[in-house]
């Protein structure tokens, strides 16, 4: 099998995690499921437990990131498992490291997971193919970024207070061609049952919809709000030519951006998302921004719970998955985390 494959089927064990497609529907249900069981240990006073204690988790972000970053540091160290954190500053690609060696660099320091983002598409599925270790992506370049459609679900579905998003009418504006979020996204909301519309203005369409099971993707956004139950905004990526394909972002936001008038054409209740950072001004107000169903502030809270699943899931396997029942690990092991927990932190 080719060490980038990765699949759930059922219950059996997912080796890495490079694309939503390697979860598949049943598989996005069972990280929803883990990830509930991670929200009720959060809740806790000491919201720690020590699961993947004696693991090392490897960060290696080639490219920017903060709540990414953050959350997979912060999912780590819940787990009770050491951090290893990678910056291309002050790293020896400075000298002429390539890509490969610093990867095994990292592997060879003795890391039981690596956390890859990276500006390429199919770096991290490349990674996979150089080391034995379990893989995650977290964004490689307009490709794919698994687990923010995995917290953005778990955040619908958590707002939503329902298991599923069957029937969800969803709206996905903006950077199409640039976003890796808009197309994990896409797949995983498209699995757990919304009903998915992209809208973009046509120079910022994707190159093609192969593999993008929407309902239909238009340039109007306006006509379609009174008709849509959630409006997830992308960033405009102008750091990867989007401002280029754009007259002006004054025009943009005059056509595509959340404005309180928009917004007050959306049906009563219906929900915001924006995968951050926020332009404010540009792909919503500040209006919009503070509005009670704006979920930003959940999306990032929820992105540390997700990935702690994530890394139980690949660390741990499906016995220890299978081994966990909500009910019986919040009694027992709240007592005994907590002593063990006091020397760990003593």
């Amino acid at each position: 099998m080719d060490p980038s494959t990765t699949v759930i089927a059922g219950k059996s064990s997912l080796r890495n995690l490079l694309s939503v497609n390697d979860l598949g529907a049943d598989g996005l249900h069972e990280m929803m499921r883990i990830t509930d069981f991670f929200a009720e240990v959060s809740a806790r006073p000491i919201p720690k437990v020590p699961v993947l204690r004696g693991k090392t988790i490897a960060c290696a972000f080639f490219e920017n990131s903060t709540r990414t970053r953050l959350s997979f540091e912060a999912a780590a160290k819940r787990l009770s498992a050491d951090t290893m954190s990678f910056g291309v500053s002050g790293s020896s690609i400075s000298k002429g490291e390539s890509f490969k060696d610093t990867i095994m660099t990292i592997d060879s320091l003795g890391a039981d997971a690596i956390v890859v983002r990276h500006p390429s598409a199919g770096a991290a599925n490349q990674v996979a193919r150089w080391v034995s270790k379990p893989v995650v992506n977290a964004g490689d370049g307009s490709h794919e970024h698994p687990t923010q459609a995995l917290l953005d679900c778990y955040t619908i579905r958590e707002a939503l207070k329902e298991k599923s998003l069957s029937g969800l009418r969803i709206a996905v504006v903006g950077d199409l061609s640039h976003s890796r979020v808009a197309r994990s996204n896409v797949l995983a909301m498209s699995a757990m049952g919304a009903v998915v519309t992209l809208v973009a203005p046509r120079t910022l369409w994707p190159a093609s919809l192969d593999g993008w099971p929407v309902h239909e993707i238009t340039c109007d956004l306006d006509p379609i709000l009174a008709h849509t139950d959630l409006v997830y905004l992308l960033r405009l990526q102008v750091e990867r030519g989007a401002g280029g394909l754009l007259p002006s972002l004054r025009e943009y936001t005059a056509t595509y951006g959340l404005t309180a008038r928009r917004a007050a054409m959306m049906p009563k209740g219906a929900l915001v998302m924006h995968p951050g950072p926020v332009n404010r001004g540009v792909e919503m107000s500040s209006e919009v921004a503070e509005m009670p169903t704006t979920l930003v502030g959940h999306q990032v809270a929820n992105g540390v719970l997700v990935r702690m699943a994530v890394l139980y899931y690949l660390l741990a396997g499906p016995e220890g998955v299978d081994a966990m029942d909500v009910s019986r690990d919040a009694s027992v092991l709240s007592d005994a985390e907590s002593a063990s927990l006091v020397a760990l932190d003593g």
